[in-house]
């Protein structure tokens, strides 16, 4: 069934619920008729800012389809609202101004973004739904030298990062003798590891099995004692609490179906800590 035809037998069906006088609460909520959920209903398009570079949670192939869990994430909340939904190319250095700009780029970003005190200051975050938490990638024949952060910031180990993101940020904090290289494209990284043009890599645990598992040269060390602990959400622009409380209730709903474990399960991905 097309989303046309959806659309048009949910049409159809709404007009039989006025007749018979009986209107289910979702459908008399306000909020769909006026706000940011009124907006993407009349635009009939859920528009989704991601970065694409971060496999397996958004990732931008060379033909410019997208796949990977806050796609599918991304998906999910499409159906909700029973609208299409288009990806929007973002970048970690330019994330937080995009979700801000004016006129809007897009109603929502999704795809690896850590829940923060500082982005829920300036931005609405929704709950979350995929643990997370800084790790390292290296060469598998280098694993045992690695086995805390102390191991990793000595003179002489090259630590790679993206730019703009939480993983450059936490270099910067943590790491004041190794050599921090900063290299554009995140899914070049780990390849470059692997072949000896930086040591260690500054991930997350969420991305780091995906390469262990596609390049034998590559090993995870640390994947079970992450430097850190957190979550990931969606993340939007304040004002928009209708949106935002429909993000959180197909997460709720995810969670208590089943659905976001096997979501996670489809993917490889740690479900809790």
């Amino acid at each position: 069934m097309t989303h046309q035809t959806r659309k048009a037998l949910g049409a159809l069906a709404a007009v039989l619920l006025l007749c018979c006088g009986t209107v289910p609460a979702a459908c008399s909520d306000s909020s769909r008729t006026d706000g940011k959920l009124a907006e993407i209903t009349a635009r009939d398009t859920l528009l989704v800012g991601t970065t694409g570079d971060y496999r397996p949670l958004s990732f931008r192939e060379s033909d410019g389809t997208y796949w990977g869990f806050c796609i599918d994430m991304a998906r999910a909340i499409a159906d909700r609202l029973d609208v299409e939904v288009r990806f929007v190319a973002t970048s970690w250095p330019t994330l937080s101004a995009d979700v801000q700009a004016e006129p809007q780029l897009f109603d929502l970003a999704i795809g690896g973004i850590t829940i923060t005190g500082e982005r829920r200051a300036t931005m609405l975050m929704s709950e979350g739904y995929l643990a997370n938490g800084k790790t390292i990638l290296c060469r598998a024949a280098e694993a045992d030298r690695y086995r805390s952060l102390a191991d990793i910031d000595q003179p002489g180990v090259r630590v790679m990062v993206n730019p703009g993101g939480l993983n450059e940020k936490f270099a910067n904090a943590h790491l004041h003798q190794a050599t921090i290289v900063v290299w554009q494209r995140n899914e070049e990284i780990p390849s470059l590891v692997a072949g000896g043009k930086a040591d260690v890599m500054i991930t997350e645990i969420t991305e780091a099995p995906y390469y262990v598992k596609a390049d034998s040269r590559l090993a995870a060390p640390l994947l079970t004692a992450p430097f850190t602990r957190g979550e990931i959400g969606v993340l939007m622009q304040k004002g928009q609490d209708d949106l935002l409380q429909t993000v959180n209730d197909v997460i709720r709903r995810m969670k208590a179906d089943g659905s976001l474990r096997r979501l996670h399960d489809k993917y490889g991905l740690i479900y809790g800590f």
